[in-house]
């Protein structure tokens, strides 16, 4: 009978698991290396942040027109009201504005800190 070279047996190995634990305690994680590469699944999860970034920053804007915009139009509506318009200009539209920031900067800080999370593996 003659003996076939595909029923030969094979060994598989892998690094050590030692070598795997000093890897992790040392800080070496996956994310954190195909982003230091610039690998394309590097490249993946900075896109990741930056679309996330850009439809916090898109929505705050799309709030911002529908809140701003029309102001031309009551002002061009109401032609006599000269002190109605200083009061929403300067007083009425900060309050709005100053939420919006700070719903911005809290949504742009939350997706930093997911996206460390991710890469440092916490």
């Amino acid at each position: 009978m003659p003996h076939d070279p595909a029923d030969r047996r094979v060994t598989v190995t892998g690094p050590p698991r030692r070598a795997l634990r000093s890897h992790r305690a040392s800080g070496y994680y996956r994310p954190r290396t195909e982003i230091d590469e610039q690998t394309t699944l590097g490249h993946t999860y900075v896109r990741s942040l930056m679309r996330s970034q850009l439809r916090a920053a898109l929505t705050v804007f799309a709030v911002l027109v529908l809140l701003v915009g029309p102001l031309p139009l009551l002002f061009a509506a109401l032609p006599g009201a000269r002190r109605l318009e200083w009061a929403v200009l300067g007083f009425a539209l900060y309050a709005p504005l100053v939420l919006l920031a700070r719903w911005y900067v809290r949504r742009a800080e939350r997706n930093e800190r997911d996206f460390v999370r991710l890469v440092e593996d916490r």
